[in-house]
């Protein structure tokens, strides 16, 4: 079984979302949007004696250049990939092996991939919590080769998700009782959700840009969510929900969808009304979207590696798993280095050099609000 590559949009969205654990990072539309931004994605798919797809990996691969690792060097990464079902053993251990060959043909230096397998539910501290016992006989047999754990996690490692096969009621019902409550008083107080269009592009951007610079995050310019997220409003993937307040706007997010799994991955706010829990019901009407869309689950997108009250993403944590999402921690991203020299001078200047980017980000978000 030796991978091929796939050249049309519909066929490879179609093994992928068929495939278990298909995601979003490994859709047409998602490779497109970072070949625009210095990528190169190639699409393989691995299939049976009978041509029934039983693999598939988008690799995206980057050419760069930093002092002391040659004039040029490329780093591979498969985004929320491969996509495949890891408890086969023999065929994980095919397409791992078929990707370590691949980077070393391209000449890479190294080759990153997060598929988000579980390694299990829950906090560990609690009695709820519950292990998964294949992700970590998965992460036992990569240590048991050439692969090694990264130091960057590109994706967010952990995430919560939310079964979208219950009733509206019982969603309801499995929320903590205090987001219950501010779903319901965002109604009373006045709190109206409509869905976005394109023509709310600039809307969208403001509001994020004014997030992420009260909240110290940096974001890109416009250019790239106008790729981000219209070319996947264009393509029936993507959805955005503005909040308002006596007719002005105070929140919104962005909500995607491929296959049966719809994926909140952008969320912006203004300081305004915020005591009228416009955010709860966006992502009530969110959800009740992705219900409509035919999605199964719900992924909140992120959440802490530790559960901390002093992690910085605590309060985002607590605003999600009110809603009756599941904690789910997973084996996070996982290195091949090719070249080891060149992969440990680069996992060393990378992280410099992404201060230095996020320090001129902070202050060009800044210069597009003024």
């Amino acid at each position: 079984m030796k991978p091929t590559s796939v050249h049309d949009l519909t066929a490879w969205n179609r093994l992928v979302a068929n495939l278990e654990g298909g995601h979003l990072l490994q859709s047409w539309e998602w490779g497109q949007l970072k070949s625009k931004y210095g990528w190169q994605a190639e699409r393989l798919v691995w299939r049976d004696s009978t041509g029934r797809p039983r693999a598939a990996a988008q690799v995206l691969r980057r050419d760069l250049s930093l002092p002391g690792l040659g004039d040029r060097f490329a780093v591979m990464y498969c985004p929320r990939g491969p996509v495949l079902d890891w408890s086969d053993q023999d065929l994980r251990q095919l397409v791992l092996a078929d990707l370590a060959a691949l980077a070393v043909e391209r000449g890479a230096i190294s080759l990153k991939i997060d598929p988000g397998l579980p390694l299990g539910y829950g906090i560990p501290s609690e009695k709820e919590s519950e292990e998964d016992p294949l992700g970590q006989t998965v992460v036992e047999d990569l240590l048991a080769t050439d692969w090694c754990e990264s130091t960057e996690q590109i994706q967010f490692r952990n995430t919560l998700t939310l079964d979208l096969q219950l009733t509206e009621d019982d969603l309801l019902a499995g929320m903590k009782q205090k987001t219950r409550y501010n779903i319901r008083l965002a109604g009373r107080r006045g709190v109206q959700v409509r869905r976005g269009e394109q023509n709310d592009f600039d809307l969208l951007y403001r509001m994020y840009a004014e997030t992420s610079v009260r909240d110290k995050f940096v974001i890109r310019n416009p250019e790239y969510y106008q790729d981000a997220w219209g070319a996947f409003l264009s393509a029936g993937l993507a959805q955005p929900f503005v909040a308002l307040v006596e007719g002005e706007p105070v929140a919104a997010l962005i909500v995607y969808r491929f296959g049966e799994v719809a994926t909140y991955m952008y969320g912006m706010s203004r300081p305004s009304h915020r005591e009228k829990m416009p955010n709860h019901l966006l992502q009530w009407e969110a959800i009740i979207w992705a219900k409509e869309q035919g999605c199964t689950t719900y992924d909140f997108w992120g959440a802490p590696d530790q559960i901390n009250p002093q992690d910085p993403m605590w309060g985002v944590y607590r605003f999600k798993i009110g809603f009756g999402a599941r904690f789910v921690r997973t084996i996070g991203a996982w290195d091949f280095p090719v070249r080891t020299v060149p992969y440990w001078l680069y996992t060393i200047a990378k992280p410099r050099l992404m201060s230095i980017l996020r320090l001129k980000g902070r202050a060009q978000t800044r210069r597009h609000l003024d």
